[in-house]
């Protein structure tokens, strides 16, 4: 039996660290974002953003995972700030890699209704109205996002090209954050219990003041909450 390994394509503030803790507590060793300082003894992977690792890999070594072995399931795999900005779960060439690479990986897409999504986004620190507009994204060119139907309409074209790429894929699973259901569709198509579910890295408005330069408040405040160096 193949070793089982999971990559969420979910967009920020999708449910992607609520998805984490999950498959942690159901026994996966999870990377949500960014590989903690008490994840990896690996000066070259610790600390470092999950997307910043996928492309150097990929590009280096044609495998995206190539130094993420420790891991199964990778929850949050885009980073936008200071200076990083890699979005590996809209790159078919990378995503198709993992797939080379990697068989039977199982993708996740968790979302949630377009509009309610943007207007997380645009809530969670300087996302919505500095970074998305600002940085030049796939879908959405520098210059665009600064207008909800904007990133709507992003974060629909997103969801279109997961339907399009994984479609007729049994190892895809689109779920709904919303939905009551969603532990056991997850558990089902993962073949495992999920053992926990709930809500993670809530949306709070005093996590971080716009433009500070040099704290990474959410590495602060989740390393806080969970001294294993894993976001709860």
């Amino acid at each position: 039996m193949s070793r089982l390994r999971v990559v969420n394509l979910g967009l920020p503030k999708s449910g992607t660290t609520t998805l984490g803790k999950a498959l942690k507590k159901s026994g996966l060793k999870v990377a949500d974002w960014r590989i903690r300082r008490l994840q990896s003894t690996d000066p070259d992977v610790a600390r470092h953003y999950l997307g910043d690792l996928m492309y150097t890999d990929y590009f280096a070594h044609g495998d995206p995972l190539h130094r993420l072995d420790d891991f199964d399931a990778f929850t949050e795999i885009s980073v936008v700030r200071y200076g990083q900005n890699h979005w590996p779960q809209m790159d078919w060439g990378l995503l198709s890699a993992i797939i080379r690479h990697h068989p039977g990986t199982k993708f996740l897409y968790s979302h949630r209704d377009a509009a309610q999504l943007v207007e997380s986004m645009q809530r969670w620190t300087n996302l919505g109205s500095k970074r998305l507009p600002e940085f030049g994204i796939p879908g959405l060119p520098a210059g665009y996002g600064s207008k909800a139907e904007e990133l709507i309409c992003w974060v629909e074209g997103h969801r279109a090209f997961c339907h399009q790429v994984f479609a007729g894929n049994p190892n895809f699973l689109e779920y709904d954050i919303l939905d009551s259901e969603a532990p056991k569709h997850i558990g089902d198509f993962l073949g495992m219990k999920i053992r926990w579910w709930g809500t993670a890295n809530p949306n709070r408005d005093y996590l971080l003041e716009p433009d500070v330069p040099k704290t990474d408040s959410k590495i602060a405040h989740t390393d806080i909450l969970d001294a294993e160096g894993q976001a709860s």
